[in-house]
């Protein structure tokens, strides 16, 4: 391993001079012979590679590898190759690698699920949905189901766009609805239909008296805002604050506290977190850390060593689930976080 040579640097410039390789075959051969393969592969001129800092493999990602790089130039030439084969002598084959920055925005695939059937009765819904894909190509569709719902994969902004424009076209329709209602021929059954179309979207289109807003957040983003920054809003103790998770996406509902309260309150709270969302969706990382064995006391032994290691990094939230741990935070944190907790892990199994 390279020993690191800059001392002006710092943590956060090693982070930018990492990148993430993943496809890396697991179990073939002893990691410190993987490493070294991994280490020469970006050294080679050929593969658009330059002096290599460090290679952290394993990680706490099978298959999965970190390679810091002395100059961050090498970062970008790297990344610009259009295909990495991993090639050895000691390989029986080559295996091609995916090779990513490891500052890069991980919050980059969500999924979400739209209940399209409020737009039955204005549209074919197929007809909708290859409407959405043209217009949101970054976005994947699963198959529209006999209930209306669809699920739609992509990044998060990209499906708050999409929500966004379903929440416009829904509007559209109950502003429709209203001018038509007053027309004596309109038949009582579209009245009906109608009615349970601006009924359905109520929760999202009501915000114009400012009384209650509702903004759509990715889960992880909201869970760190809510831990580290959501006492910090100013206007905070003026209006109550509920949550509903659905997976990925979480609904928050911003109310005045009381009638005193300032009508513009409950926006001017939503407005700061939506740019609080935008501003930690573009530098905040995660990553997610699995259980090997689905024991207790792995699991017991996984708790005690982000423990352990939160004091030094504050920032870092770490949130447990059944099969897995998720750690977010800034890349400079999480990148140091996640070594030092491998390094934990293996230490503690190794003297079981």
């Amino acid at each position: 391993m390279i020993q690191h040579k800059r001392t002006a640097t710092g943590q956060a410039a090693k982070s930018a001079r990492t990148v993430v390789i993943a496809g890396i075959p697991d179990g073939l051969l002893h990691d410190d012979v993987m490493a070294d393969i991994l280490m020469i592969h970006f050294q080679k001129s050929k593969n658009n590679g330059g002096d290599v800092e460090e290679v952290m493999y394993p990680t706490m990602t099978k298959g999965v590898a970190c390679v810091t790089f002395e100059d961050q130039e090498v970062v970008e030439r790297v990344l610009k190759k259009d295909e990495h084969r991993l090639e050895d002598r000691r390989l029986s084959r080559y295996y091609p690698l995916k090779v990513t920055r490891y500052c890069e925005n991980v919050f980059s695939s969500v999924t979400s699920v739209l209940n399209m059937s409020i737009f039955k009765d204005q549209f074919v819904l197929e007809d909708l949905i290859e409407e959405f894909k043209k217009k949101s190509t970054a976005l994947s569709f699963g198959p529209l189901q006999s209930n209306g719902h669809i699920s739609v994969q992509g990044s998060f902004p990209a499906i708050k766009l999409l929500r966004d424009f379903l929440l416009l076209k829904a509007k559209s329709l109950s502003e429709k609805d209203k001018r038509e209602e007053s027309k004596p021929h309109r038949k009582p059954w579209r009245r009906l239909q109608k009615h349970r179309l601006a009924t359905e979207m109520s929760n999202s289109v009501r915000n114009a008296a400012g009384d209650k807003q509702v903004v759509v957040l990715d889960t992880d983003i909201y869970h760190y805002m809510k831990h580290f920054f959501l006492q910090a809003i100013p206007g905070n103790d003026d209006v109550v604050i509920s949550d509903i998770t659905d997976g990925d996406v979480t609904t928050v509902c911003i109310e005045n506290a009381g009638s005193r309260s300032d009508a513009g309150q409950a926006l001017r709270v939503k407005e700061k977190i939506e740019n609080w969302s935008v501003k930690l969706h573009n530098a905040l990382r995660k990553e997610r850390i699995y259980f090997q064995e689905h024991i207790r006391d792995e699991k017991r032994r996984y708790k005690w060593a982000c423990e352990s290691l939160n004091p030094r990094y504050p920032y870092v939230l770490i949130i447990p689930y059944d099969t897995h741990i998720d750690v977010v935070g800034y890349p400079s944190d999480i990148f140091e976080f996640t070594k030092e907790l491998s390094d934990k892990i293996q230490s503690l199994f190794q003297t079981r």
